[in-house]
């Protein structure tokens, strides 16, 4: 395009400044998202990652709106064609529409629904939600502003099927504040949608491995009882006291006998041997690791290694 303006085969361009400008500044739009995104800073800073991703990624779409509009009236004015019939004729118009669409449909879904949070510690709230049910995999996308920091939480159904929860624990200062100053009403946007765990569906036997709060999405196998077969390997500080009953309850509903180690009495431990141990006592299919992602990623190598077939969310997934 640059070159079209600046250096045009015919001696005179057809494209007038406003495109090339708008390009320059979806360029630079561009670059910024990119390199926010980079992981040291996307890891330390993720709330000005969200926020640039989002509204740099809105303004990018609205800026190729307004390109297209001035790039159609441009060239059908040189094609002596009528600007309606020169944009429906283009696929990038299509191509764009479908992006907006695809941008707008979870905003048409957002809604402020009922939050009933019951404190489990200082580490961790168990919210309740009433406005629709949960099944298998699934994941709710939260905030208490709209238009500010998004947070997806895995879901699990409530003992009576008819209301669901989620587990949020201190990982941040949103997570902190849900805690410390428990919601009564909460954004959510779209539909409940399908997260790592429903991935795990493939296997008729597999091994949950998780640490600390990890436990919260690995409770939303309970979605279903065509589920796999599991045995559950959970290291955690204090469980009881940091989660409560109701939340050991759940865990022996995935596995009547899971492997439960607490670190406030055993310390941390090498949790490889009895994965090992399990996977080839219950002759699972796989191993599911949800953990932080240093340790994600060494207890999946090292079980890969092993020829043990392991799986785990990449970051913020």
């Amino acid at each position: 395009m640059s070159k079209e303006y600046w250096s045009p085969p015919t001696g005179k361009s057809i494209i007038s400044v406003a495109p090339v400008i708008l390009a320059y500044i979806i360029l630079v739009l561009l670059l910024a998202i990119i390199l926010v995104a980079y992981p040291g800073f996307r890891f330390k800073k993720h709330d000005y990652f969200e926020l640039t991703h989002r509204f740099s990624g809105w303004l990018v779409v609205a800026l190729f709106v307004a390109l297209l509009m001035v790039f159609v009236n441009d060239f059908s004015r040189d094609a002596h064609q009528s600007f309606g019939r020169f944009l429906i004729e283009l696929p990038a118009f299509w191509f764009l529409m479908v992006t907006v669409a695809a941008i707008v449909h979870p905003w048409l879904l957002l809604r402020k629904v009922p939050v009933t949070p019951e404190y489990l510690s200082n580490h961790a709230v168990r919210l309740h939600f009433n406005h629709t049910t949960t099944t298998f995999g699934k994941g709710i996308q939260l905030a208490r502003h709209p238009l500010r920091d998004w947070h997806g939480f895995a879901t699990f159904p409530d003992p009576e099927g008819k209301t669901f929860s989620s587990l949020v624990s201190k990982a941040g200062d949103w997570t902190a504040a849900c805690i410390d100053d428990q919601p009564t009403h909460l954004w959510k946007r779209g539909v409940l949608i399908y997260g790592f765990a429903y991935v795990m569906r493939v296997f008729k036997r597999v091994v949950v491995v998780t640490t600390g709060s990890g436990i919260g999405p690995c409770l939303s196998f309970l979605g279903d009882d065509n589920r796999p077969d599991l045995r559950v390997v959970w290291q955690t500080r204090t469980p009881l006291k940091t989660y409560g009953q109701g939340v050991l309850d759940l865990v022996s509903k995935m596995d009547a006998n899971p492997y439960i180690i607490n670190t406030r009495e055993s310390g941390r431990i090498d949790m490889v041997p009895i994965i090992r141990k399990l996977y080839k006592d219950f002759d699972a299919e796989a191993v599911c690791v949800i953990s932080n992602p240093f340790m994600t990623k060494k207890v999946v190598y090292e079980l890969e290694s092993e020829g043990i077939p392991a799986f785990g969310p990449i970051f913020d997934s």
